[in-house]
Parts: structure tokens; C-alpha cells; sequence
């Protein structure tokens, strides 16, 4: 047997890495194990190497010993890992059936684009029950879309050739997943069409917020549940009868505060907020809003994340009548989605323009909605104090003129502190003059297509 123990960090590394190249020494030892018992042709049965000890404090100890893996789930999460870390433990598999000079069927995975063996499920299947048909058919389990190993750890089986075998299909583990693993850090999956979501953050703090009283009152309504929902739930009993997550909509004209608003949600509770992009996740092929959706709802549901759907009457509109299959499968989609949202034990934001956007049979679903309304003159005059307070201003500025005379909203009112930044430095001065802000208005205003 190979020795490898020269290859597993020192005690000076991170727990992380510590935990990952155990994990996958473990694997090189199946791998050798597997493949010596299929080439010897042996009827005993096969024992599967003892899995390693979890690392304390690591990212995957933290995976593996709350009881969501089994030895078996962590063998085929520690295959999908491997063509990322380190793809020589895959090599053996590289062997050719001497009789058609052909790699081995049983060993699925063919090469990947730059030339190391690409683990596929049918890899895994062999790995953990050979040519035992039984054994395969009871691992299979492993590779269902609800099973920890897709909802916790994040593997699943890539998309193939529509007519190839099922379990054909490579391995898949998104990157995020593996740095986090591999260092400790909270898995945050970058924006793409698999992943149609974007992480909100601000430089603002919550005291920023220049919103009515009302809001505010509501807002700490949300904020108490997201810091009280174990106890109300646990210690009052009321997980019978209540869902676990809390369901809220914004509504109001644009700029408003919407989307700042969820994010310093998300900053006040400590909690990662995700944008949802719907233009992204309404695709024309049917399945897909269903398959881009998920990957999020089962990250929010690991993570704690606060999802936050803008422009959510795109799908949760007046539904469409059923006159034809695609209105249909439009309906599907938006009843998809509300079964995701219900279950989602995270709070689910959606935001639109108007209120009389969303169905009403979708509007009692929330447990709160709050109307973003237009600055009065009062907040206009915070706002304009909250942007321009560290920005060198000329005496003939007015912040208290600039408020009561012109009804924009907080967003315009940002857009007008840079126009005026900038138009001031192209001029070369040191500071913002009041004909600077309004040339500043008056071309926001124009983009509202109003002039005053």
C-alpha cells in the first residue's frame, strides 16, 4: 500500500486543510482498496476503509460529525473535491481493460478538457459497491436532489447528453463550495446564470435609514422575529402553528429604499442578503426556473440568508389564464416558487413598484407589507444632509431650499450629490457650489421626464 502520510499537512496548517487532505488520503485508500479487490476477482465481500476522524474546528468536521453525512455521502463528496485539489489521487482509474483497450466501463468518469479523470456518479457507484447490483441501487439514494449531499454539501450531477445513462453524468461541486471547505470561510457563490443571485451590501448603517416612523416601527417588527424566532417558536409553543420563516413585501415607487432597506436588514442581524435576478431565472426551457431556483433556496436554507426578490411582480403578478401549455407551465413556475418561499424558514423579501402588482391571492401570503412612500420635505432635508455631510459645500448652498423645493426621492438624491461632485471637480474646484446641484437636479429631473 502507498504510503501518503508525507502528503497530509502538518499541525501547523489550518483545521480546514488539515480536514480536507485526510479526507481525501481516505479516498487514495479506497481508490487502492476498490481496485484491488475488482482486479483480484475476489467473492469476499469488500470492507470500506474507515473513514477519518472529522478535524475539530474544521469546515467539514462541522459537515460531517452533525450526523448530515454518512461515511458513505463523505466518499462521494470527498470525489467530487478531488479534481479540484489534487486530481493524482484519481489517476489509478486511468488503467485500460487490456481485452477491448478501452478504459473500464465500471470506473465511469471520462477525462475531463484537461486531461484528468472527471469522477462521475457512476465512479462513486463503483467506489462504494462495485458489481454489487443491490449495493448500487440502495447507494443511488445518495445522488436524490433532497439528500444532504445536494442540500448541505452542495453536489450534484452535471448536465450531460439527454441519452446518456443517468449516473454518467460528472460529479459537480461548485468552487465556492470548495474554498470554503478548504479554508473556513462562508460558502458565497459568485453571480451567474447557475446561480442567479447577487449579494447586497452597503457602507450605510442603520441609523442612515431616512424613512417614516411607521416604517421604522415595522422594520424592528422583522428585525425582533429574526433575533427571537428559536424562542418564539420553541419556548412558546407556536412552531405548530406558524411557519418558520417570515414573508414580507416592499412596495413603492423606485428608489425609494427598497433595496437599501434589505440590505441593512441584513447588516443589523448579521445574516448575508441575496438578490434574486428574476430576468435571469424565467427561462424559456421548461425546468429551468425550477433547477436555477433551487441551488439558491438550498444555500438560504443552510446559510441563514435573507433572499430578496426586486421587481418580484415579474413572476408574482396577475396570473396568467390557462389558454395554453406555456401559460401553464407559467402558473407552474409561480406555484414552484411560492411552495419555496413558503417552506424557506429564512425571511423572503419581495419588492415591486406598485402594490396593485401582486395577486391578491399572493399579497395574504405575507406576514408583513410595508409601503415605501416619497420623502416629505423633513426627510428629503436628512437625506440631502446624510450624502453631502463630509462634502465641502459654497455658503450659497441651501440643504433646507434644496429640500422643500424639489420632491425627489433618497436614490435621485444620491445621483445628485455624484453629479454635482463630479461636475464641480471638472471645473476645478475645491468645493460643491449651489448652480453645481442645480444643473444636478434639473438633468435628474429630465430623466424623470419631469422639470420641476
Amino acid at each position: 500500500m502507498t504510503d501518503r502520510s508525507a502528503a497530509l499537512p502538518q499541525t501547523g496548517t489550518s483545521p480546514h486543510a488539515r480536514a480536507i487532505a485526510a479526507e481525501l488520503d481516505w479516498l487514495g485508500r479506497v481508490i487502492e482498496a476498490r481496485l484491488t479487490h475488482f482486479f483480484a476477482g475476489e467473492d469476499t465481500p469488500f470492507a470500506l476503509p474507515a473513514a477519518p476522524v472529522p478535524v475539530p474546528g474544521s469546515a467539514l468536521g462541522r459537515l460531517a460529525g452533525d450526523g448530515a453525512l454518512t461515511p458513505e455521502a463523505r466518499l462521494v463528496l470527498a470525489l467530487a473535491i478531488a479534481p479540484h485539489v489534487n486530481s493524482a489521487i484519481l489517476d489509478p482509474f486511468f488503467v485500460r481493460n487490456a481485452a477491448i483497450d478501452r478504459v473500464f466501463s465500471q470506473f465511469g468518469g471520462p477525462p475531463g478538457e484537461t486531461g484528468a479523470f472527471q469522477p462521475s456518479a457512476e465512479t462513486a457507484l463503483f467506489l462504494l459497491a462495485g458489481a454489487d447490483t443491490a449495493a448500487r441501487i440502495a447507494a443511488m439514494a445518495l445522488f436524490e436532489t433532497d439528500h444532504p449531499l445536494r442540500r448541505r454539501a452542495g453536489v450534484s450531477l452535471g448536465t450531460g447528453n439527454a441519452t446518456a445513462p443517468a449516473y454518467g453524468a460528472a460529479l459537480s461541486i461548485p468552487v465556492h463550495r470548495v474554498v470554503a471547505l478548504c479554508d473556513g470561510t462562508p460558502p458565497r457563490p459568485d453571480f451567474s446564470p447557475i446561480f442567479p443571485a447577487q449579494r447586497l451590501t452597503t457602507g450605510l448603517d442603520w441609523d442612515d435609514l431616512v424613512l417614516p416612523r411607521e416604517i421604522h416601527h415595522n422594520l424592528g417588527h422583522i428585525v425582533a422575529w429574526l433575533e427571537n424566532r428559536e424562542r418564539i417558536l420553541g419556548d412558546w409553543g407556536l412552531a405548530r402553528h406558524l411557519g418558520e420563516g417570515f414573508k414580507a413585501l416592499f412596495y413603492g415607487p423606485p428608489g425609494t429604499g427598497k433595496t437599501l432597506t434589505a440590505a441593512l436588514l441584513g447588516k443589523r442581524t448579521g445574516l448575508d442578503v441575496y438578490r434574486i435576478d428574476l430576468s435571469m431565472v424565467v427561462s424559456k426551457y421548461i425546468g429551468e426556473t425550477e433547477k436555477n431556483l433551487g441551488l439558491v433556496f438550498d444555500m438560504a436554507a443552510e446559510r441563514e440568508w435573507i433572499l430578496f426578490f426586486d421587481e418580484a411582480d415579474a413572476l408574482f403578478g396577475t396570473r396568467t389564464a390557462t389558454t395554453s401549455a406555456h401559460d401553464r407551465y407559467a402558473n407552474q413556475e409561480v406555484s414552484y416558487l411560492l411552495q419555496r418561499i413558503e417552506d424557506c424558514r429564512s425571511l423572503v423579501i419581495l419588492a415591486t413598484n406598485l402594490r396593485s402588482n401582486i395577486d391578491d391571492a399572493f399579497f395574504r401570503r405575507f406576514q408583513m407589507a410595508i409601503s415605501f412612500t416619497r420623502p416629505d420635505a423633513a426627510e428629503r432635508r436628512r437625506i440631502w444632509q446624510g450624502i453631502l455631510k463630509e462634502v465641502p459645500l459654497d455658503a450659497d448652498v441651501d440643504l433646507d431650499a434644496l429640500a422643500a423645493d424639489h420632491a425627489l426621492v433618497g436614490g435621485a438624491i444620491s445621483n445628485v450629490g455624484r453629479h454635482a461632485a463630479i461636475t464641480a471637480l471638472r471645473r476645478s474646484a475645491a468645493s460643491i457650489s449651489a448652480q453645481d446641484l442645480r444643473q444636478a437636479i434639473a438633468s435628474e429631473m429630465r430623466k424623470e421626464g419631469r422639470t420641476s
